[in-house]
This record gives structure tokens, C-alpha cells and sequence, in this order.
């Protein structure tokens, strides 16, 4: 794991913010800071830029999804990753996270080895591929629509070669099937939720052996596994 990362802690309950912080510098981390409010949170994140934000959502001055929303909205912070920590009744907010830009959430009560292999996951997520660069013997041409595997030339419909591009942009990112539908839309006609389960069942039998690659979150969406 990568302990040299700094990590700041944006959670108002006193009780789960010392355990994580202590959870934490136990699992090797030299750099945390914790705060309780959103507004307080969002402060520290610009002046310390750190490599991951724990955030909770229900916050006392800015809610945690506008603090999502401005990190992923600056771009001096592109580099930061951010976990969501939630409340299992919290499943839309769970979603409108994701689709801001969060990378992953954990739900509360939580599990400290689960919460750390998140950590880790997040932490060393590779950098998105560059166009035409093979991820594990496999590359996309999304203006041809068709991939390459093995030798062998698989053709893609549009909606199935933009669904494959944006799972490969970001490798062990969540995306929502809103998301997904968003990125097809213009190339399909009545498309909804529904349609973009129809399809990726599609795209992983035209991808064969090398779909394991593509994760269901279940109720959520889908990632590429890192």
C-alpha cells in the first residue's frame, strides 16, 4: 500500500472520524487530516491537495457530493481520488456521487480490511490507456468501432465501442448506468437503463474470455477492473 499518500478525512462523527484517522496511521499512513465539516473539508483539500479524500455525504456546512463536485471540478485536483463513506440507506446518493466522480464508496458500518483494500485498489489504479495502447492483449479503435484481441478483429456497434471507451478511460471507477447512457446517447434510439444491461451482455460475448476484465456493481453500474 501506498503509506506515503496523503489522505485527508472529511467526516462529522466524531467516534468514526478518530477510528479512521487511527486505522489509518496504523496501516503505515505519515500524512492525515481530518476534518468535521464539509466546508472545513474542502478547504483542506486545496491547500494540502492530498491523494485521497474519505468523504462522508451528510455533512454540516457543505454537503459531501458539493464537495465532490468541486474536486472533480478543478483541475489541479484531477490527481485526487475520492471514497465515499456512506449510510446503506444513502443508494441515490450513492449513485449521483458516482456520476460527479467519485471513485468508490464503502458503506457504513464498515469493515477495516475492506475499507483498506479499497484504499489500496484506489491508490494504485493505473492512468487511463493511451488511444490504441493494448490493456492486457486487447485494443479499442472507437472510430472504426472494432477492437483487437489475440489477432482476431471483433467489430462493435457504436453504443458497445463508447461503453468500452469509457470503462477503459478509467480503470476501477464505477460507472453508473446513467452515466453509461449518457455516453452512448446520440447513437441509440430509446435507450435506458434496461438497454444498457441488454448490451453489455452483448459486448462481453463479442469480448469472449477477456470480459472477466468487466465488473457488475450490482444496482449501480459497471467498472474495468484495474
Amino acid at each position: 500500500m501506498n503509506t506515503t499518500a496523503t489522505v485527508v478525512v472529511v467526516e462529522d462523527d466524531e467516534t468514526i472520524r478518530t477510528l479512521l484517522q487511527m486505522l489509518l496511521r496504523n496501516a503505515g499512513f505519515t500524512s492525515v487530516r481530518v476534518a468535521a465539516r464539509g466546508d472545513t473539508g474542502l478547504e483542506m483539500v486545496r491547500r494540502h491537495k492530498p491523494d485521497l479524500v474519505l468523504l462522508d455525504l451528510m455533512l454540516p456546512g457543505i454537503d459531501g457530493l458539493s464537495v465532490c463536485r468541486f474536486i472533480r471540478e478543478t483541475p489541479e485536483l484531477a490527481h485526487t481520488r475520492i471514497i465515499m463513506l456512506t449510510a446503506k440507506s444513502e443508494d441515490a446518493d450513492v449513485v449521483r456521487g458516482l456520476e460527479i466522480g467519485a471513485d468508490d464508496y464503502v458503506t457504513k458500518p464498515f469493515s477495516r480490511s475492506v475499507l483498506l483494500a479499497r484504499i489500496q485498489a484506489v491508490l494504485r489504479r493505473p492512468a487511463p490507456a493511451a488511444d490504441g495502447e493494448p490493456i492486457d492483449g486487447l485494443t479499442l479503435d472507437e472510430d472504426s468501432r472494432t477492437a483487437r484481441l489475440g489477432g482476431q478483429e471483433i467489430p462493435l456497434t457504436h453504443a458497445e465501442a463508447r461503453t468500452l471507451a469509457l470503462l477503459i478511460s478509467s480503470p476501477g471507477r464505477v460507472h453508473t448506468r446513467q452515466r453509461i447512457l449518457d455516453a452512448v446517447k446520440g447513437v441509440e434510439q430509446a435507450v435506458t437503463e434496461r438497454t444498457v444491461d441488454v448490451q453489455m451482455v452483448g459486448l462481453r460475448r463479442k469480448l469472449g474470455d477477456w470480459a472477466t476484465h468487466i465488473e457488475t456493481v450490482r444496482g449501480i453500474g459497471y467498472r474495468l477492473k484495474p
